[in-house]
């Protein structure tokens, strides 16, 4: 039976998009061509929709707190935003506003109708609203302002792409949404659309049609649409995504066999394209991005602005990134910025790596410790304050481990969950994972220290949760504002000493609250102190400790490191 499009249809489309994202992951990276051949539309577009879904859960949450429900405008909006802050490269910023131009007719009060059969007029009576969700029509009229916005966003729009796809789709959605009886026949329609329009692409450009492949960005618009469809018909379809431009047509009743052929390489004498993926989010005017705009069409290419209202996600590939972030700071507070260097491979097809028998990724603050953990040969994903990764950052770095085995040491107690949906990911994939429960940094760099790759995985395992168990560790921060503690109340700025997670000391020096800190762990024993010193902590610290341990506690030894920028003032373990 068909279901309304509401609030609950936006999250059980969010779910149900991340699934066929999952499913479809790894093979839209494969046939990714266009506009870089860097293997990562898949899952950037995973990465996008699990931010959105996280909104809309959120949404739920802060409306179930006050006894309410939301509307389809607070979900629709949620799922925007969500896309807006965690879009991901080309084709997560392109999402990000195919959603967004989508909630500006899903959120819009409802248009009356002007008569029977009047042009651009609801089907559900005099106030354009039917009981249950939004008519068909303006389901039609969301997808196709969708298409509109996202070709605007494009500084050069180009056919072939998802552009292309979510266009076709739009038209499809609109020529029988005045005559459909639910949402779910617009949404239906959409997608047959879109299938049909990615079968096309490529002859539409010359890059696909060389590699033999549909576009990438318009394989993820067709798992998304047929997500949509299956959330508002209630019948729930495993398809795969058409990924070769000679497949048919995957029927309804179950997957088919698809091979995926490796793209071929950019031909001699064409260009290899810029260096750098620079992407970040930015609070502007509409005119300081209309200025930005320009100037970054003139830096590099695939230049594409979304958002509004004061909000936008830049993402545009460029030779000279330091020129691309600056270019925002004019413009505006540019912030979570991310660049990527291509490798020498932007129009180059990965060449497959050969797995190794294990491998580790761990989770850490600064470049500093991420440094350390890479000389361990582990893969390091940095994070910065206030950023937690999501899973779907933390099964891309699996992958990245080229192993198979590997083992994940989140070293953060509000990762676990994250982490643990990310192993469980990776295990479907067929790669060995296991947990290690590290809590802080230092527990990971313990564990990081015995870990022996030659042993049996279980082994090796259990010695590095042995390990992280063996080592207590503290944190020194900086408190942004008052707050209870188990210490007392602290005020905004106070020095926050911190024992496995509970704030002990609240001090004015933090010299002197990391002293007092150290000899209450120190007081029950240890043998080695690991200092990590952050890109704020004052000169001389570490020494000052040092000389602290030597003195008080002759049988203790001290390793010192640098955690480098986004790292706590300090850190320290005791094991």
């Amino acid at each position: 039976m068909p279901h309304p499009l509401d609030a609950a249809a936006i999250r059980t489309w969010c779910g149900l998009a991340l699934e066929a994202l999952g499913r479809e992951r790894a093979r839209i990276d494969a046939i990714n061509v266009y506009p870089v051949a860097d293997g990562d539309t898949g899952t950037n577009l995973y990465l996008t929709v699990e931010s959105a879904a996280r909104a809309v859960e959120a949404a739920f949450d802060g409306h179930a707190s006050a006894g309410t429900a939301p509307c389809l405008a607070d979900a629709a909006g949620a799922m925007a935003h969500g896309a807006l802050i965690g879009a991901r490269g080309n084709s997560g910023t392109i999402l990000a506003q195919l959603l967004r131009g989508m909630t500006e007719i899903l959120a819009a009060p409802p248009v009356p109708a002007a008569g029977p059969g009047a042009a651009g007029a609801d089907d559900a009576g005099a106030t354009g609203e039917r009981p249950g969700g939004c008519p068909p029509m303006t389901l039609g009229r969301a997808l196709h302002r969708a298409a509109a916005a996202a070709r605007e966003a494009v500084a050069h729009p180009v056919e072939g792409t998802v552009l292309t796809v979510a266009a076709s789709a739009a038209d499809a959605a609109v020529a029988v949404a005045a005559t459909a009886p639910h949402a779910a026949a617009v949404a239906g329609a959409a997608h047959d659309g879109a299938r049909t329009a990615l079968r096309a692409t490529p002859g539409q450009l010359a890059a696909l049609g060389r590699a033999g492949v549909v576009d990438a960005g318009g394989c993820g618009l067709v798992a998304l649409l047929g997500a949509l469809a299956d959330a508002l018909s209630g019948e729930v379809t495993t398809a795969p995504v058409p990924v070769r431009a000679d497949a048919p047509l995957p029927e309804a009743a179950g997957p088919a066999a698809v091979t995926v052929a490796a793209p071929e390489s950019c031909p001699p004498g064409e260009a290899a394209g810029p260096a750098f993926e620079v992407i970040y989010l930015l609070e502007a005017t509409d005119a300081a991005v209309a200025r930005l705009r320009s100037r970054l069409d003139a830096l590099g290419d695939s230049l594409v602005v979304v958002g509004g209202d004061d909000l936008w996600r830049v993402h545009v590939h460029v030779d000279d990134a330091g020129a691309a972030v600056e270019a925002g700071i004019e413009a505006g507070r540019p912030y979570r910025i991310r660049i990527s260097h291509f490798d020498g491979a932007a129009h180059a097809v990965r060449e497959a790596v050969e797995p190794a028998a294990r491998g580790v990724v761990a989770v850490v603050p600064g470049e500093g410790l991420a440094a350390l953990c890479e000389e361990a040969g582990a893969t390091a994903v940095r994070v910065r304050p206030g950023e937690p990764p999501a899973s779907g950052e933390l099964v891309q770095a699996i992958r990245q481990a080229h192993a198979r085995e590997v083992l994940l040491l989140p070293n953060d107690p509000e990762l676990r969950h994250t982490a643990a949906a990310a192993a469980e990911a990776a295990r479907t994939e067929g790669i060995r994972v296991a947990l290690i429960p590290t809590r802080a940094a230092v527990q990971g760099l313990a564990a990081l220290a015995v870990h022996e790759p030659d042993r049996s995985f279980d082994e090796d395992a259990v010695a590095m949760t042995s390990a992280a168990g063996a080592t207590r560790y503290a944190e020194l921060a900086v408190a942004e504002r008052q707050a209870w503690t188990m210490a007392g109340i602290c005020q905004r700025g106070d020095i926050l000493g911190l024992i496995d997670g509970d704030v002990v000391v609240i001090g004015g020096d933090l010299t002197d609250t990391a002293l007092t800190v150290l000899d209450r762990m120190l007081s029950a024993g240890g043998e080695l102190v690991t200092l990590v010193r952050g890109a704020c902590a004052p000169d001389g610290l570490a020494e000052r400790l040092e000389a602290h341990v030597r003195e008080r506690f002759l049988a203790v030894d001290t390793v010192v490191y640098e955690g480098g920028r986004h790292a706590a003032p300090l850190l320290i373990g005791v094991e």
